[in-house]
């Protein structure tokens, strides 16, 4: 093997020109479907990048069930030009040229190319990312911080996706910005999505997203929590074992890469959204991972909750202690006068901030959207960004009831006016399976409970009542009152819009109950423990939707010479 790259028309490059025809074409199997590659970058050297990747082509596996491959591209010696490469132009089509070159780590193989910054490099290495891609249902792509950059802008070329793992300081975040033009400049001006994943340390808190806008022009796209700076701080901080806030959000990543995330839609509903509760609880008692959150009103004021990092008997004791006749009165802050709305909201947003403070969504552990309603467009306004808690009340701004919400010049008011089942959030978010929860019920189901409570009505009649008729003089709430009529016609204007959701969404839970107010707050248990049952009932379709294993059709790869000369 040469040392150093041979004059033109050598046999070295005959050789590489017959193994570029060979690499191309594809085999022969009709079934076929190639594999995904993903670049993952390290814009810097205090990123444990190499372990990093190594875990995730682990949780790769385990979520895809694919064939994964981990490639280490690493910076060649002075003058040596990828010595790896040579016994390619020998190796059948149908075979695996790298067999022999293989790491068999258990669940992935791992193949490391050493290359040059060479731009003659960059076809063949074209061609080898191609053919790893043809044997392995999903390939990973690792790129240090002193990975040459004409490798990288192949690697980025080829892939689905880049991820670029960095700190959260300064000197990391001018890498990044160092790293995104050199790769500009070596895929001749194309610019790239680069999606940034930072490595928090323990205890570290993520800047809000505005920050990085204004430092490199988009947020960090994921957070690694718990993430030690080297193998050393690993042993010595967390015994060699990766911390459970760094697994989980490896294997979001895994999910994301492997095209199987799982995401919750939580409906609005008002106090028939405490049903959410009971949802999470059987969610979380049967292991199954979530990813994001998205959630409209009272489902994103459950949703806010668990995303921070509440487990659902957190949140129910949170909802018992509204409890009795009076628990409502605890959620009234009265606005005086009534001319926007009765409730000033202050008093459900202070109850919330009590649970989770004014924390950002960036630093939520679990990724949240809020959707709220613009009051002057009328159009669907989905928050990320920013305070959570101020979002949540915008998002539960039911008209007429709460008083429209100010945030930064702009009115909001309830996120069911405009999406009240916010499953096209997630799916415009990219998230591949989703599980929705409808409180909004059906015209069919609103006759029923019209007619249990006539039945009920004629159980209860022994003649005149003043109490009744009093309370409906003088209770806004009650039944054909101003504020019954004003959420009655907000409904009206949900339920085909969430049926619609629902068609979108692979698993649709509906806890569903006739005897119900929507600001039934004082009967909590009711609610939660429909929301078990219903969700107990639909939890081997929850299953074998978070299970499922996406169909390949990836060859065996061959690990050894002969074998894949056989």
């Amino acid at each position: 093997m040469p040392a150093s790259h041979p004059t033109e028309g050598s046999i070295w490059d005959l050789r590489k020109a017959n193994l570029l025809t060979s690499l191309a074409r594809p085999p022969q199997a009709s079934n076929f479907r190639p594999g995904r590659l993903t670049t993952l970058a390290s814009a810097s050297r205090r990123v444990p990048d190499r372990l990093i990747a190594e875990s995730l082509a682990q949780m790769l596996n385990s979520v895809t069930g694919q064939h994964v491959l981990l490639v280490q591209v690493a910076p060649s010696e002075a003058g040596t030009a990828a010595k790896v490469w040579n016994p390619l132009h020998s190796m059948p089509n149908n075979g695996f040229a790298f067999a022999d070159q293989l790491e068999h780590l258990g669940s992935f193989d791992r193949l490391t190319l050493r290359v040059t910054n060479q731009p003659a490099e960059r076809p063949f290495l074209s061609a080898v990312f191609g053919h790893c891609a043809r044997h392995f249902g999903q390939v990973l792509l690792l790129l240090d911080a002193d990975a040459p950059r004409q490798a990288l802008a192949e690697a980025v070329g080829r892939s689905s996706g880049t991820y670029v793992l960095t700190r959260q300081t300064v000197e990391s975040l001018f890498e990044f910005n160092q790293l995104e033009r050199e790769l500009q400049s070596a895929r001749d001006g194309v610019k790239t999505d680069l999606k940034l994943v930072l490595c928090l340390e323990h205890d570290e808190v993520p800047q809000p997203a505005e920050d990085f806008m204004k430092q490199i022009g988009q947020p960090a796209h994921l957070n690694l929590h718990e993430s030690p700076a080297t193998m050393d701080a690993l042993h010595s901080h967390c015994g060699g074992v990766w911390p459970v806030a760094f697994k989980f959000d490896l294997r979001r990543l895994a999910r994301e890469i492997g095209h199987c995330r799982v995401g919750l839609a939580l409906s609005s509903g008002g106090a028939k959204g405490l049903a959410h509760i009971g949802v999470l609880q059987v969610l979380e008692e049967n292991g199954i991972e979530v990813d994001i959150v998205a959630g409209t009103s009272m489902g994103a004021y459950i949703g806010a909750l668990w995303a921070f990092g509440h487990d659902g008997k957190y949140i129910e004791n949170k909802a018992r202690e509204l409890e009795g006749k009076w628990g409502l009165l605890k959620l009234i802050d009265p606005a005086f006068p009534p001319r926007r709305g009765f409730i000033h909201g202050r008093a459900i947003q202070s109850r919330l901030e009590d649970s989770i403070g004014e924390v950002r969504f960036e630093q939520l552990a679990r990724p949240l959207r809020v959707v709220a309603t613009h009051f002057d467009t009328l159009e669907r306004e989905v928050f990320g960004t920013g305070e959570v808690a101020a979002r949540v009340l915008a998002s539960c701004a039911i008209p007429s009831v709460f008083v429209p919400v100010q945030l930064e010049g702009e009115t909001y008011i309830d996120g069911g006016v405009s999406d009240p089942l916010p499953v096209d959030v997630l799916r415009e978010a990219g998230v591949e399976r989703v599980i929705a929860v409808n409180i909004i019920p059906t015209p069919a189901f609103l006759r029923c409970a019209r007619e249990h409570e006539r039945e009920q009505g004629q159980l209860k009649r022994h003649g005149f009542s003043f109490l009744n008729l009093l309370n409906q003089q003088v209770n806004y709430f009650a039944y054909g009152n101003i504020l019954d009529v004003t959420q009655r016609a907000v409904i009206g204007g949900q339920i085909r819009a969430a049926e619609d959701a629902c068609r979108q969404a692979d698993v649709v839970l509906r806890p569903l109950v006739c005897d119900s107010r929507w600001h039934d707050f004082s009967n909590p248990a009711k609610y939660i423990s429909l929301g078990r049952r219903v969700a107990e009932e639909n939890l081997a379709d929850i299953k074998q939707l978070v299970n499922r294993k996406e169909q390949t059709h990836e060859p065996e790869t061959a690990h050894h010479e002969l074998a894949a000369a056989a």
